[in-house]
């Protein structure tokens, strides 16, 4: 993997450790919002908000836009893809060890 597309890759999956952030990015999963309207089920200032987004933002996930005083945003998913790709290399390694468990618990004899 090239130097630049892991480090997109780090910033993806350090803008998907923070629930309040994962949160933001659910709700943008329904369409373009207001800042504002991301900010209300949350308990934190609007400033705190826009460092959350600022991280997003940063990481290619959302892409924000300014008509006068309002910002909306918009989710853009294609940044997943390489962190899903990543995480997908690791499925047949946990199917395997599934697998072994299924073999060992029908091995096991019955009391």
């Amino acid at each position: 993997m090239l130097l630049a597309e892991e480090r997109r890759l780090d910033a993806v999956f350090h803008a998907l450790s923070n629930r309040t952030r994962r949160a933001l990015l659910q709700s943008l999963t329904a369409g373009p919002a207001r800042v504002t309207e991301l900010a209300e089920p949350h308990k934190m200032s609007l400033n705190a908000i826009s460092k959350h987004l600022f991280v997003l933002e940063r990481a290619g996930l959302i892409r924000r836009t300014r008509e006068g005083n309002v910002q909306s945003c918009v989710l853009d998913a294609e940044p997943l893809a390489p962190a899903e790709a990543w995480i997908a290399g690791y499925r047949r390694f946990w199917n395997q060890r599934l697998d072994r468990l299924v073999e060992f618990v029908e091995k096991k004899p019955r009391r």
